[in-house]
């Protein structure tokens, strides 16, 4: 039986504005829109600001005593020496070390003074960690977990003149917000939630508010930078500069086969000193070194290697796969990670199987891009 994808509250607004939808982690969402294309769309985040509907995200809540002693649990970072305004990036992981998915957790304290966790998961993985977690909720009787994502949506403000638009129209100047701080705060006398994170390597925000104020908080963040080239943009132009930036997304770099390790994400793995669901998989994997690494690579010519391009050295052998793959709007050329052996990481030239021909690739550090 074949379901219609859900919608979020920016639906009619999407269409309208000729948005070419397509069904992405179960929801209706726009790849790119009439009128710009992916890369008008791309160069407009890095040279102004766009405007992301993000509202696919999954949102979970954490209330109670014992919040901070589970996520802990969870969580491959401790979250529980986190001040109220703090936003950490952190990993879920199997008993084996493969991640689950890697989530946003941020501690929040409402108008009132009630203090809450906020986890912002991937939406393929929304239903998955939600089920996970349910069995550990029993061990931690004082923790009440909501599923906030269909009451509220999600957007991301990114660019360099995100700043300047944000602060004309929040309560509290966003700019305050020092990197991964976020705070309850108000647009226009509606709640929202401001964070200072994003997906696209610029500065920026996400902002999280109610399903029913979402086209409202959408048309003044438009209206307020119509006149510095801010304009909507799509999924196509979110996974270009999310890749020009280097980033790991779940399903390409991050599987339940993969390791954090592997998938150069050490930072995110707070493995002295404490204990969580994967760690001493972690600790076995960091003592014997990953067997995979993640890499940057510089294909030659104009062809994108895509996911699933066979990388090969230069004796012949396979030795690996791109996992994320096209063309760089800012570069001016294709840009691929790759997670290839890590016997071969010291290694600088590749070539990429790209639809039967062998393609010369030069390993390049990561980000490709950085503002």
């Amino acid at each position: 039986m074949n379901l219609a994808p859900a919608t979020t509250p920016l639906d009619s607004w999407h269409r309208q504005a000729g948005g070419k939808m397509v069904d992405f982690a179960g929801y209706a969402l726009p790849v790119q829109y009439a009128g710009g294309g992916i890369v008008a769309e791309h160069q407009a985040c890095r040279t102004a600001a766009a405007l992301f509907d993000v509202s696919h995200m999954g949102r979970l809540r954490f209330d109670g005593v014992g919040s901070e002693a589970l996520l802990d649990h969870l969580l491959t970072r401790r979250v529980s020496d986190m001040p109220v305004g703090r936003v950490r990036y952190g990993l879920l992981c199997n008993a084996e070390g493969g991640v689950l998915d890697d989530v946003l957790v941020s501690h929040l304290e409402t108008p009132s003074g009630q203090r809450y966790h906020l986890m912002v998961v991937n939406a393929s993985n929304r239903q998955k960690i939600w089920k996970w977690i349910q069995p550990h909720l029993d061990d931690f009787p004082g923790v009440t977990l909501t599923d906030r994502t269909e009451l509220t949506a999600m957007i991301a403000v990114q660019g360099p003149k995100a700043i300047e638009l944000c602060d004309r129209l929040f309560k509290v100047p966003p700019s305050r917000l020092k990197y991964y701080r976020a705070t309850v705060t108000e647009q226009f006398q509606k709640p929202a939630i401001v964070s200072r994170t994003g997906y696209t390597g610029e500065d920026g925000f996400e902002l999280i508010v109610r399903a029913e104020d979402a086209p409202r908080v959408w048309e003044n963040l438009l209206l307020a930078g119509r006149d510095h080239g801010v304009i909507a943009a799509g999924l196509g132009a979110r996974d270009t500069l999310r890749l020009e930036a280097g980033m790991p997304l779940y399903g390409h770099e991050l599987t339940e086969q993969i390791d954090p390790l592997s998938a150069g994400l050490s930072f995110a793995c707070n493995l002295k000193d404490r204990s969580f669901i994967g760690d001493e998989a972690l600790r076995q994997i960091a003592d014997r070194g990953p067997e995979k690494v993640r890499i940057g690579l510089l294909p030659e010519g104009k062809r994108p290697a895509r996911e699933g391009c066979d990388v090969v050295s230069s004796d012949g052998q396979v030795i690996g796969r791109v996992t994320s793959g096209a063309p760089s709007p800012t570069l001016g050329r294709p840009i691929a990670m790759a997670s290839i052996d890590a016997a071969q990481a010291d290694n600088q030239r590749f070539e990429i199987d790209i639809r039967g021909k062998r393609v010369a690739a030069i390993r390049t550090a990561l980000p490709f891009y950085k503002r």
